[in-house]
C-alpha cells in the first residue's frame, strides 16, 4: 500500500505525509510545475503543466490497495476504477455508493459557472476540517492493513 497526494491545491500534505511515516507507508506527492514541494519522508514527481496532467500521473501510478488524497471528483472516480481508495481533504471517502453523485454535483456546477453564474468559493479551512481528515485517513489505512 502507498499513499499519492494530488499536490495541487492539497491543504493536507503535511498531514498526510506525518500520518504516511507513522505507519511506513510510502508517500508520494504528485504536482504540475506550478508548485514546487520538497517536504521530509515524501518522493515528489513533476509533472508538466496542463489540464489535469498530475490527476493522469497518478491514475498510471496507483495500484489496487492505494490510497491517493485529492479533491478531485474525476481522478477519485478512476482511482475507483484502478481499485485504489481516493479520499478528499475533508476526509470523506469516495466510493462507488458516493461517486455518482459528487461527478453529478460537479457537472452542475461547471453548467451554472459557464452560464455566467458566480459560485462561492470554499470557506476558510478550519483546524477540525485537518482533524476530520486525519481520523478519516488513518481509519482507511487501518481498515485497509486488516484486509492485508
Amino acid at each position: 500500500m502507498k499513499i499519492y497526494i494530488d499536490g495541487d491545491g492539497c491543504p493536507v500534505v503535511d498531514i498526510t505525509i506525518k500520518v504516511a511515516k507513522e505507519y511506513k507507508l510510502p508517500c508520494t506527492i504528485i504536482t504540475d510545475t506550478s508548485h514546487i514541494f520538497n517536504k521530509e519522508y515524501a518522493d515528489t514527481i513533476t509533472v508538466e503543466k496542463g489540464a489535469d496532467s498530475a490527476d493522469f500521473k497518478i491514475a498510471n501510478l496507483i495500484e489496487k490497495g492505494d490510497i491517493v488524497v485529492t479533491q478531485d471528483y474525476g481522478l477519485g472516480a478512476m482511482c475507483l476504477s484502478r481499485g485504489s481508495k481516493p479520499i478528499n481533504q475533508n476526509g470523506l471517502i469516495y466510493t462507488d455508493q458516493n461517486i455518482d453523485s459528487l461527478l453529478m454535483t460537479r457537472y452542475i456546477s461547471k453548467k451554472a459557472r459557464m452560464a455566467g453564474k458566480h459560485t462561492k468559493g470554499p470557506k476558510k479551512r478550519t483546524a477540525d476540517q485537518d482533524k476530520s481528515f486525519e481520523k478519516s485517513l488513518r481509519k482507511l489505512i487501518e481498515s485497509l492493513t486488516v484486509k492485508n
